[in-house]
């Protein structure tokens, strides 16, 4: 018995085959050269850190001209450094939150600062958790060069005394070694507010009611920075307070904003509705060990807080959160997003994290410690 003759496919249908396979083949070309032939965006990041950043702008990478990082501190204390890569140059705020921590933010740095030149640093207040880097021995001011230094007109601190002390000798010996220094309020006064830190790309000192003014909190003394990059603007608040907001909304005139660093590391008495209503975010990264007992033990608020979630959720809930505690007693920590990074093309925001890619209101930590607010409810 003969073999029965398989059946030969109509022509159409070959050619809807070719066609079909052309645009399968080609469509995951494209995605394997857009992603890099990474499997996802923490994948990719985890490559950029260990062999330094890449050029692509293509969505999930470390890439674009602009490149504003929230670090995570190599411990269980929350704390403050924010990287940021403004084309070629490279922009430091704060180095919390111990002084033990500075290995891990060197070692994040050194993927970056290739120079060894920190081209301009901000050091917003004189607390433990957003200076501790700039006061240590072998710290910031030792390990790199840097170009202008802009920090707070005041303290209540002691300069004979702890960390203060610490701080405005290794300040003193970077100033010595060529360092241009200036207050927040020197650059209010001699009109040095703006910044051309790019092409394209301004740094603007904002003016602040307490670079003048005695406040009870060192909190309020915090340098407050707005950065803009054609039609898109980041703000930096440092953990200025919402009487401190408040004024801050009175002396500037401040946009709408793609990016927040969420004041006060997401507490209840930071992000005041008179400060989101005019900036109306539509990214937050708040820098804290989220839940962690360091500072309280009521639950609402640990960082980051009820009130803090209930008056941000209306504007956005793109709200990221670098770290999550593990144990209070044996202060353990994991990530909760990591390192996050938003990065811009000039037009184009995207973000990418190295240990989750979901906002705080998908994570199992929101689902169990916090109130879901009706704006976030889906």
């Amino acid at each position: 018995m003969m073999a029965s003759k398989a059946k030969k496919l109509s022509p159409v249908l070959v050619l809807l085959l070719a066609v079909l396979c052309f645009v399968v083949g080609a469509a995951a070309g494209f995605l394997g050269a857009v992603r890099g032939n990474f499997t996802s965006p923490v994948d990719e990041y985890a490559e950029i850190s260990r062999h330094g950043r890449r050029g692509s702008t293509a969505g999930g990478d470390i890439g674009g001209n602009l490149q504003i990082h929230f670090l995570e501190l190599g411990n269980y204390y929350t704390g403050d450094c924010v990287y940021i890569k403004a084309g070629d140059t490279d922009i430091l705020i704060d180095a919390g939150s111990k002084t033990s921590s500075v290995p891990t933010i060197s070692a994040y740095l050194d993927n970056y600062v290739t120079d060894g030149k920190l081209e301009y640093v901000i050091v917003t207040h004189a607390h433990e958790d957003h200076y501790a880097g700039f006061a240590a021995k072998n710290g910031i001011f030792d390990l790199y060069e840097c170009g202008i230094i802009i920090d707070f007109a005041k303290t209540n601190k002691d300069p004979a005394k702890g960390m203060q002390k610490s701080y405005l000798a290794n300040l003193n010996a970077e100033i010595e070694a060529g360092a241009t220094h200036y207050t927040a309020q020197d650059c209010i006064e001699q009109e040095r507010t703006d910044f051309a830190v790019a092409e394209g790309i301004n740094m603007k000192i904002l003016d602040s009611y307490y670079y003048t003014n005695y406040s009870e909190t060192e909190n309020n003394y915090s340098v407050c920075m707005l950065l803009t990059e054609g039609e898109n603007n980041y703000l930096f608040t440092g953990d200025l307070e919402a009487d401190g907001e408040k004024k801050l909304v009175e002396m500037n005139d401040l946009p709408e904003v793609v990016l927040y660093k969420a004041g006060h590391h997401g507490s209840k008495t930071s992000s005041s509705d008179e400060l989101l209503s005019v900036i109306k975010p539509e990214i937050v990264c708040v820098c804290c060990c989220a839940g962690s007992s360091e500072y309280t033990k009521t639950e609402a608020n640990k960082f980051p807080t009820q009130a803090f979630i209930d008056r941000v959720a209306p504007y956005t809930d793109q709200v990221y959160v670098t770290t999550i505690f593990e144990s209070d007693e044996n202060k353990t920590f994991t990530s909760m997003n990591g390192n996050i990074t938003v990065c811009s093309d000039g037009s184009r925001v995207w973000v990418v994290c190295s240990a989750s890619d979901l906002v705080l209101r998908e994570t199992a930590w929101f689902e169990e410690k916090r109130t879901c607010p009706a704006a976030w409810q889906k």
